[in-house]
């Protein structure tokens, strides 16, 4: 739905991705691997956030490390381990970026949701769980678009039935608001998810201060074919 492509700008603005080693979570089926390779990321694409997706990433694996929208969710069992992790995964000056829906958009209509739609205003919090232990977040105003309105009332109404007609009912233009949040982290020698101990299960690791080589062992597109 991204048709500008301001998803893969922004993680390219925030990791950088371009000639770093880039390990995508929850991303095997979706566009998103594909984006970064052609930014020139050397891109593996892992899977699932699950705890054997992310045991199977060896140390120091990564100087990028994106999730998107399925994993690093707070408040479920998985996220402190998931956060030490990625300490363990990334280099010296690696970067987490997790990328979630915002909310307060007109997309998050269609899921007919409170709670859910009240969760994601909580993550942005300054106190939430993402900027309470250092993560710094970049909203970016996206949207969902289509060729035409008769194209967006099938499309909605065959994805979301009821609650999808009567967004559907509402649009002037084929086209709804959709904010997405990136959430992200840098790591360091001290940094923030070890100063504040929110992540658990991870030691810190010794000599962490330089960031080393990019450890490419083949050329980017074989690197994604190979994930």
């Amino acid at each position: 739905m991204d048709v500008d492509a301001r998803i893969p700008a922004a993680l390219q603005a925030l990791g950088p991705v371009a000639d770093r080693d880039v390990c995508v979570l929850d991303g095997a089926d979706g566009v998103l691997p594909g984006q970064l390779l052609a930014l020139g990321g050397w891109v593996r694409a892992v899977g699932d956030a699950s705890a054997d997706t992310l045991a199977a990433i060896p140390d120091d694996r990564a100087d990028v490390l994106v999730s998107g929208w399925t994993g690093f969710r707070p408040g479920t069992p998985e996220w402190d381990e998931q956060l030490g992790a990625a300490r363990r995964v990334l280099r010296p000056d690696g970067r987490l970026l997790v990328v979630h829906d915002y909310g307060r958009d007109e997309v998050t209509g269609l899921f007919a949701d409170p709670e859910r739609a009240a969760e994601r205003v909580s993550w942005s919090r300054p106190s939430g769980p993402f900027l309470g232990v250092g993560f710094r977040v970049r909203v970016l105003h996206c949207w969902w678009q289509w060729a035409s309105l008769a194209e967006a009332v099938d499309m909605l109404t065959s994805g979301f039935g009821e609650t999808g007609a009567a967004v559907a009912a509402t649009m002037r233009r084929p086209r709804l608001a959709w904010k997405v949040a990136v959430y992200h982290l840098a790591m360091g020698p001290a940094d923030a998810l070890e100063a504040t101990g929110a992540a658990t299960g991870s030691p810190p690791k010794a000599g962490r201060t330089t960031r080393s080589a990019p450890r490419h062992a083949a050329p980017p597109a074989e690197q994604l074919a190979g994930a």
